[in-house]
């Protein structure tokens, strides 16, 4: 058998190969080879970033302008922000991420005091009537959002072995923290993110090779427990949501006015917009244009090519990264892939179906667009993470006999 030849630092990782009784027939050898990141998923994050800065200034620009201040400071704050994020996507993309799980106790331990600060002390600022953030030396930090990659960490380490953690006893140890975090998210309230946060533990239980009858148990406790949850616990303007959703025409200067002036905003743009910075939507028409709506402006903008863009480009990300997820040798690398890959993605999704009135009013950002330094920090380190998986994958080399 001929050594192969032309692969950089490549692992001492081979699988045995069988000779067939002809002599000629060939046999894939696999081997895990170190290779550089994925540059697809480079390019598809900056071109999101940069969408992201040319839609805040252009949302926030004649905000600022009114009340007299700088018209790109909202602008200036995202790019420090995203200049603390790259710093965190570079130490991670470098960062083996087998070592990661090493890590689990003391980052929930971090993320479930931060919540009891937001939540139970003069620490948690209020927001829109939601007390979602911590202010920490004059800066805010919304610690639901670094519940994200602490949950697809703990499922990772939790799944590596066994999916079933039921049938072994253990799904308090690996669940109760998870369980935890949503219930202190939950009354802040921030019912959409705790959505994320359950979804993403679906899928990467299945992912896992979870059992579908526990599977389909778990959902039909999800399904009783939201039935309940919509009669009893439930908040009173979260109920209204969705009856707004359904008829916001019912109450066009109330509840039902962001929904109508984003889908405006929708069909003023048509095909290619109105173009960079025309938007009439943003001028005090649409409240949080520059956060939860900020897809309607590039709609309103960029029109449906805009729209067709942002979406191409996470669709693109997602591919990559279950591809990503796909070629890594190790199961907990392709559980940490597709959680991550899910949960910015789902996320996303969440955000343009918001905006479009497909689902109901929620407050999630758009990733890597939106404004809101948590957001963009957290999804540049998760990021990080997904590069650094991408670094280490199978290739399947043909020898011949």
């Amino acid at each position: 058998m001929k050594k192969e030849e032309g692969f950089s630092r490549t692992m001492s990782y081979q699988r045995s190969t069988r000779r067939e009784p002809s002599g000629r027939h060939e046999q894939p050898i696999q081997s895990i080879i170190i290779s550089s990141p994925d540059k697809t998923l480079l390019i598809v994050v900056a071109f999101l970033v940069i969408i992201g800065f040319l839609a805040i200034f252009s949302a926030t620009a004649p905000k600022c302008l009114d009340e007299g201040g700088n018209p790109a400071q909202f602008l200036i704050k995202q790019l420090i922000c995203f200049v603390v994020g790259f710093f965190g996507l570079k130490f991670f993309m470098n960062y083996d991420y087998k070592k990661l799980a090493d890590w689990n106790v003391i980052i929930m331990a971090g993320i479930l005091l931060s919540l009891v600060l937001v939540d139970f002390t003069p620490l948690g600022v209020v927001v829109n009537g939601a007390k979602r953030w911590i202010n920490i030396a004059g800066f805010q930090l919304q610690p639901s959002e670094f519940a994200k990659p602490a949950v697809v960490l703990l499922l990772a380490s939790a799944f590596r072995n066994d999916a079933n953690l039921f049938d072994q006893n253990k799904w308090m140890m690996a669940f109760f923290p998870i369980i935890a975090m949503a219930g202190l998210i939950f009354i802040q309230p921030n019912l959409s993110m705790v959505i994320l946060l359950g979804m993403t533990t679906v899928v990467m239980f299945m992912a896992a090779g979870g059992s579908m009858k526990l599977f389909l148990s778990c959902v039909g406790a999800m399904v009783m427990t939201l039935i309940i949850g919509l009669t009893t616990i439930i908040k009173p303007y979260q109920l209204q949501r969705i009856k707004t959703w359904r008829h916001p025409e019912s109450d066009p200067l109330g509840a039902g006015y962001n929904i109508i002036q984003s889908l405006i905003a929708f069909a003023s743009g048509g095909f290619s917009g109105v173009g960079y910075g025309g938007s009439i939507q943003k001028l005090s028409y649409l409240p949080e244009c520059h956060t939860d709506f900020i897809f309607a402006i590039i709609a309103e903008e960029l029109g449906f090519v805009g729209c067709v863009l942002v979406i191409g480009l996470f669709f693109t990300f997602m591919q990559r990264g279950f591809v990503i997820a796909a070629r890594c040798p190790d199961m907990y690398g392709k559980l940490l892939a597709v959680g991550i890959t899910f949960s910015i993605t789902f996320q996303a999704f969440m955000n343009m179906s918001v905006a479009s009135s497909f689902l109901p009013t929620t407050g999630v950002p758009l990733p890597f667009i939106s404004y809101g330094g948590s957001s963009l920090i957290v999804s540049l380190i998760m990021v990080g993470i997904l590069l650094n998986i991408s670094k280490k994958r199978i290739k399947k080399i043909r020898n011949r006999f």
